[in-house]
Order: structure tokens, then C-alpha cells, then sequence
């Protein structure tokens, strides 16, 4: 096995960054390891409007490391009171990559998502016209449905009749977790791409319930059972281009998932891109992590790959994890300090670069 292997700069395609001192905190670690990455518009004040979308990439920029080149893409949170007349004014605008669709009670910050597909249909059907891509949260809530289920039932009543009536529009469903949604998306020809995250690929639900109870296990999409988590590993390793990284990490505050309702959510950026490595290095498929980092998302978003370069380096021994951070008088936890790890991450220097359009 190699010691050391320079990929493309990876590019983040889901990542939540808060706002504020949380902000602050989180946001050198993807700009140290991604060039670009996919903001959520899911703030306590969704980001509606192309004038907050502007405003908060600017707070986004104002924190960022002196030196630092990484390129925050605003998404919009997709209502039922969005107006379909705005979305034509999207198509030559650089600030806005994609628009989101939660499920209305889905997950953070959701209460302002869609009920009734049906009423963002002629939204949905104006960014077809100008192909603008749409990110989905592949969930549909409801007490009638088992959480577990809730990702192939969100398959069935919602994205698969969408896309039958809309096969022009480019969606991405978002943080899979299992082998029905692997299938459907394999099961399609075109405009149709999958994120997986790195947590997923890493916990399984008997994870959540080791020894007790692990709040900051909690995510939603939930984690699934080992079948799932294992189809994920061979899809995210097999170099398909259909699907790419997306670390959905999220960061709360440590108050906030360790309480009587914990929040949802997996804080991951730190050490994303080595535990991928060590992933790929453990399935022997170290050739497809640029494809899975670095190009398949590119190519789904009809971006250019990245000019920067990243190295990766296998250490001998376990690397020595931090295990948290300090926000807002509280802490973030981060994801993985209980894994070994023996892959680290350097920026490359000097070293020949190019710019590849897909």
C-alpha cells in the first residue's frame, strides 16, 4: 500500500456551517480540506432570497483563514411560497448553485419545508427549464412511517413521481443511507446523482445504542443497518460517477445533543477526507477516492474540477485525534475520535497544476 497519494482538492456537495461563533469555529477545517463546498440554506432564518443568500456568503468569507482560496455555493431553501417567477432571474447568476427541498419536520430547521410536492411543481419545473439543480433531503415524515423507513418511503411517494413528470431536472438526493435508494439511483439514465457521507459509510445504527445511548451518533437520515452500511462502502468505493461525497456535517453544540430531545446531527469535517482514506485504503480502492472526492460531483454540477491539490499521508502508527472544540461557551464534538486513523492530510506544494472541464 502507498504511504503518500496526491488527489484533485476535494470539493464538499452538503455542508452546514451554522452562523455566528459556530461559524467561526467550524469553518477553517473544510476550507483546509476542500476547495469548495455546497452551503445549506437551513439557518434558524432559512436563506430565501437571493439578497440573504448574498449576505451570509459574505459572513461566510469574512471568517475564512488569511490565504484560504475555498468558495462557499449558496443554495435557497425551497418553500411553497417560493415564486416561480424568480428562478429565471437564477440562471445567470453565479451566487446561487442549487435549491434546496426539505421535507416540511424532516430535520433541523425544517419547519418551513414542503408539505405537498405538488405545490412546488411549477418551481420545480422553471429550474428544469434553466437547469438549476435541486438538492433533496430523501425523507418523508410522518407518524405513520417508521424512521427507518422513511428514506425508500420518500423514494416512492415523492422523488420518483417528480422525476417522472420532470426527467430534465437535475437532482441530487442527498445523504443516502440505503440499498433501495443505492438501486434507484443506478436504476436511472440521467439527471439523477447521490451524496453519501462519511459517517454513514462509518456507523450503522448499533452504533447510536453501544453501551447505552450516543447522542452524537444521532443523525437523520439515521443510520441504518449493516447491509446498508456496507452497500454504501461498495458504492462509494466503486468509482461510479453517480454518486459522490456530501459530509452533511452539521455541529451543534454538545448541550444541544446531549439533552432530554438531542439535536440531529454528525460534526465530521475535521477528519473527512483521511477517514475516506482509510476506507478506500481498507477496501483496496484507493484509485476511485479522487473520482468519489474530487470529480464525480464536479461533473454531476457541470463545474470544473479543482486546480488545487491535496496530499495524503499513511502514518505507521494511530494518528492522535482531537476530540472536540470550544463555541459559544459550550463545546462541538467532532466525529471519529474513537476510530483509529492512520491517514492525515497536507496541502501539496509546488506542485504542477491543472485545470480539467469535465
Amino acid at each position: 500500500m502507498p504511504k503518500k497519494i496526491s488527489i484533485i482538492k476535494p470539493d464538499d456537495w452538503h455542508l452546514h456551517l451554522r452562523e455566528g461563533d459556530i461559524l467561526k469555529k467550524v469553518l477553517k477545517y473544510s476550507a483546509k480540506n476542500f476547495s469548495r463546498a455546497l452551503i445549506m440554506p437551513n439557518l434558524k432564518k432559512p436563506i430565501l432570497t437571493h439578497a440573504q443568500a448574498e449576505k451570509y456568503k459574505r459572513e461566510i468569507l469574512k471568517y475564512l483563514p488569511k490565504g484560504s482560496k475555498f468558495n462557499p455555493l449558496m443554495t435557497l431553501y425551497l418553500t411553497e411560497k417560493t415564486n416561480p417567477k424568480d428562478i429565471k432571474n437564477l440562471k445567470v447568476n453565479e451566487l446561487i448553485s442549487a435549491i434546496k427541498y426539505y421535507p416540511s419536520g424532516a430535520t433541523t430547521n425544517s419547519t418551513y419545508g414542503v408539505k405537498n410536492f405538488e405545490k412546488v411543481m411549477p418551481v420545480m419545473e422553471q429550474m428544469a427549464k434553466f437547469n438549476i439543480p435541486l438538492c433533496m433531503h430523501g425523507e418523508l415524515p410522518g407518524e405513520n412511517y417508521d424512521i427507518f423507513d422513511r428514506e425508500k418511503i420518500f423514494i416512492e411517494k415523492v422523488l420518483d413521481k417528480i422525476r417522472s413528470r420532470l426527467p430534465d431536472l437535475k437532482i441530487t438526493l442527498e445523504h443516502i443511507t440505503t440499498s433501495e435508494a443505492i438501486n434507484y439511483v443506478k436504476s436511472t439514465k440521467k439527471n439523477l446523482g447521490a451524496t453519501i457521507t462519511v459517517h454513514h459509510l462509518m456507523i450503522n445504527r448499533n452504533h447510536i445504542f453501544d453501551k447505552g445511548i450516543r447522542p452524537h451518533y444521532f443523525c437523520l437520515p439515521i443510520a441504518k443497518r449493516r447491509t446498508h452500511q456496507e452497500d454504501l462502502i461498495q458504492t462509494a468505493t466503486s468509482g461510479d460517477r453517480r454518486f459522490f461525497l456530501g459530509t452533511d456535517s452539521a455541529p451543534h453544540l454538545s448541550s444541544k445533543k446531549e439533552s432530554d430531545c438531542g439535536c440531529a446531527g454528525i460534526f465530521s469535517t475535521p477528519y473527512a477526507v483521511p477517514f475516506l482514506a482509510e476506507i478506500f485504503d481498507r477496501e483496496n480502492k484507493l484509485p476511485n477516492l479522487e473520482k468519489f472526492v474530487s470529480l464525480n460531483g464536479a461533473r454531476h454540477y457541470n463545474v470544473n474540477t479543482n486546480i488545487e491539490r491535496l496530499t495524503l499521508i499513511k502514518k505507521n502508527k494511530p494518528v492522535r485525534l482531537k476530540t472536540w472544540i470550544r463555541a459559544e461557551n459550550d463545546k462541538i464534538v467532532f466525529f471519529g475520535s474513537e476510530f483509529k486513523l492512520y491517514w492525515t492530510t497536507e496541502r501539496e506544494k509546488n506542485a504542477k497544476q491543472t485545470s480539467r472541464k469535465n
